[in-house]
């Protein structure tokens, strides 16, 4: 019989004897003399336990004479161990004393700094975000995760291809870096498919930066950025599996293990597997409301242990993905032809990243990435095909002297692309952009005492296109008491372009790309104002509020204008100014009850400003809010979670004034409920609704895709500039037009899972 078998039995068995046998443990559990109500206690690897009543007390009974571990927790404290030996019928009286935690304001953060420091202590301020959060509405990608995270929000930039980007305050997904582990492996035409295919329950954490990075991480880091921080060794389970499908016909399938090779070498594996290949159209406009997809992605990390703790990790990743959507009729033989409209992308993607510890005295890590990305695809009968490889190295300097704190740093960055657009040729040919940019960094954080620090940085890039970048950053943080503190931090961030990596507009073959002139690197200033407060109630509730005030300020600001001419997007740098500003605020609470609920809120002005004339930034949300309320019943084992956010009014691309659909998208949200279950040992099922209330974007529109009966506009006719003119069969005057999207076109549907976890 398998040793598995043997001791299930021994343990089912040993549990039945103590349900028969009459010691017991009786007390209070306090803090500082103040009673804590509803604390979990439990006698581990057994299956007694109990909670505290409203007074704090507790009793656990019929335990069988023995030595056990009782472990007391709740949310807001410490978690509690005493060793504990019993006799026959003996009634112990222990009183125990919880400490109040602060282990959510000590949380470690990387991000901000390079460095890895208590979130309290940094001076920038960083949101983490763990698995925990991802669980509460279970996604096939981070991509949709992150639309329940205040102030962040994935748009959708295509109606057929369902690509999109990550938007951080209004800001456009360009502007926005994500990173793995530390490493900028994500850009230009991986931005949408990197934040697909990486297990969730290989996630450490998530943190994430508002505000101009470019300091610490060069290009893109303007608006904010993402670092998924994966699990090591230590923390990742023996064995998971995640699985779920939906009744649209959507499958989801994350598993992984961890694998002890020899005494020095640990290797994390995890692999995901999504497939949707249900046509369905509910708007009626014969188009697939949702992509179809078949991905695959493998990814592995080998730690190595060395002398004296000095780390070296080396991480890699393949993903594959065949997506399409169109008319329903498509397949693949009307591929890249004008009969049936399709787009069609085959993605072939690579990635390695690591980091290693010199063997020196002095503090010093080398950490590189590397990616490469093959493009093909085809949208209606234009082709786009592409290849982009970017390679990134970084020596980093750590030294602490007296109350400075230094970080010095070297990075070189190659990037190569190459596509089958204007973008990359001229008169004699195929030209490929190549470039190297080297960069050097230096940061100082001084700690005047326990509650003032001051950091203060800057970075030298050399871009031989552009000349030199420097770009400047200074933080101040103070700590009114341990749990008061404010930041303020201002800094600027650089951008250097290459349009058809990130305008999916621009390769839908619906409009022409003007580019008005050669475009200059956009600059930005950014200056954030933030304050957190936590709270630790006598009673073990927990409350933390966290508010910032931000505001960013652009030149040379790229904003591609759908308005001058409705059959082109002309890319110009920007005359004028472009401004974001706004507030965002955020309340986290956790009652002892089980009850816990987030909910955030961001009011923001987006506009640009040129010849005087001011006018709202395109695709962007006048306010938002977002929550996440959880409440768990132990002695059912049950967990439900309900999640939503909401979206003020965004100025939409019309073809004219005689696009009859909205200008404007109205208030809309997306709201979502699970329930989980976890009681049997290792297993945890879930299943609930997304989309409860249905929503669309076609909800009052007379329709989402213009001229979507005739989507290569054979039957359209052009004046002498090459405007669309109304005709009995086009009565407005439209084009073919699939850019006019602000949210998924998929509506309510249900969900099923299952995990399966080995500890």
């Amino acid at each position: 019989m398998p040793i598995r078998t043997v001791c299930c039995i021994l343990c089912m068995l040993y549990g039945l004897k103590t349900w028969t046998q009459g010691a017991s443990i009786t007390g209070k559990v306090s803090s500082e003399k103040h009673s804590i109500p509803f604390v979990n206690l439990y006698l581990k690897n057994t299956t007694i336990g109990s909670s505290t009543d409203e007074l704090g007390m507790y009793t656990l009974r019929n335990i069988v004479p023995g030595t056990y571990t009782l472990v007391a927790t709740v949310m807001g404290y410490l978690p509690f161990e005493q060793r504990i030996s019993l006799s026959e019928n003996q009634q112990l009286v222990l009183n125990i004393e919880m400490e109040a935690a602060a282990e959510r304001l000590d949380e470690m953060v990387v991000t901000g700094t390079l460095k890895a420091v208590s979130r309290s202590e940094s001076p920038v301020p960083v949101e983490v975000y763990s698995p925990t959060f991802l669980k509460q509405n279970p996604t096939a990608n981070i991509f949709e995760a992150l639309q329940n995270v205040n102030g962040v929000r994935p748009q959708i930039n295509c109606n057929v291809c369902n690509t999109g980007d990550i938007h951080i305050n209004g800001l456009e997904g360009p502007y926005t870096l994500v990173m793995i582990d530390g490493m900028p492996i994500v850009s230009g035409l991986g931005t949408v498919y990197g934040l697909s295919g990486i297990p969730n329950s290989l996630i450490e954490q998530i943190e994430i930066v508002k505000g101009p990075a470019s300091t610490l991480y060069g290009s893109e880091a303007v608006g904010g950025l993402i670092n998924i921080i994966t699990k090591n060794n230590l923390t990742a389970p023996e064995f998971f599996g995640d699985t779920f499908m939906t009744d649209w016909g959507e499958y989801n399938l994350d598993v992984g293990t961890k694998v002890n090779l020899g005494k020095n070498t640990n290797l994390l594996l995890g692999i995901n597997y999504f497939k949707y290949d249900n046509p369905i159209d509910n708007n009626g406009d014969n188009f697939t409301d949702l992509t179809l997809q078949d991905r695959i992605s493998i990814f592995q990390k080998w730690d190595f242990k060395r002398k004296n703790a000095r780390i070296f990790s080396v991480a890699g990743r393949y993903f594959y993905e065949d997506r399409w959507g169109g008319e329903l009729q498509w397949t693949p033989a009307f591929r890249g032809g004008d009969e049936i409209y399709g787009e069609s992308i085959y993605t072939r993607r690579w990635e390695i990243l690591g980091k290693y510890q010199l063997p020196v005295e002095k503090q010093l890590m080398f950490s590189f990435s590397y990616n490469d990305h093959s493009q093909n695809s085809v949208y209606g009968n234009v082709p786009y095909l592409a290849d982009q490889r970017i390679g990134f190295s970084q020596l980093t300097w750590d030294k602490s002297i007296g109350k400075h704190s230094l970080l010095a740093g070297f990075a070189l960055r190659y990037n190569y692309y190459d596509d089958s657009t204007p973008a990359t040729s001229n008169s004699t040919g195929n030209k490929p952009d190549e470039v190297l940019i080297p960069s050097l960094f230096l940061q100082d954080e001084i700690a005047f005492n326990k509650r003032n620090s001051f950091l203060v940085g800057a970075r030298y890039d050399y871009d031989s296109r552009h000349g030199t970048i420097f770009t400047p950053r200074a933080a101040y943080r103070f700590k009114f008491t341990d749990t008061d503190i404010l930041r303020l931090n201002a800094g600027t961030g650089f951008r250097v372009v290459n349009l058809f990596t990130e305008e999916h507009a621009a390769l839908t073959g619906a409009r022409d790309v003007i580019i008005a002139e050669e475009l200059k690197p956009e600059r930005s200033f950014n200056m954030n104002l933030n304050y957190l407060k936590k709270i630790y109630a006598d009673n073990g509730t927990f409350l933390a509020f966290d508010a910032s005030i931000f505001y960013t300020n652009f030149q040379n600001s790229i904003i591609p204008d759908y308005d001058t001419n409705p059959n082109q997007i002309i890319y110009d740098n920007l005359n004028g100014k472009s401004i974001s500003q706004g507030l965002s605020a955020s309340l986290d609470i956790a009652f002892p009850n089980g009850l816990k609920a987030m909910l955030g809120g961001t009011f923001q002005d987006v506009g640009v400003t040129e010849n005087d004339i001011k006018r709202r930034q395109i695709l962007t949300e006048s306010f938002s809010a977002n929550w996440s309320i959880s409440y768990t019943v132990s002695t059912w084992n049950l967990t439900l979670d309900y999640t939503g956010n909401l979206y003020g009014p965004m100025r939409l691309p019309l073809l004219g004034t005689n696009d009859p659909r909205r200008e404007f998208s109205p208030t809309w949200s997306i709201q979502n409920i699970q329930f989980s279950y976890n009681k049997i040992k290792n297993f945890e099922f879930y299943g609930g609704i997304k989309n409860l209330l249905n929503w669309t974007p076609n909800n009052g529109n007379p329709f989402i895709i213009a001229r979507a009966n005739d989507p290569f506009d054979k039957e359209v006719s052009f004046d002498a500039n090459g405007n669309a003119i109304p005709t009995q069969n086009n009565p407005n005057g439209l084009t073919f037009d699939p850019s006019y999207v602000y949210g998924p076109n998929q509506g309510i549907r249900s969900f099923l899972g299952l995990r399966y976890t080995i500890n």
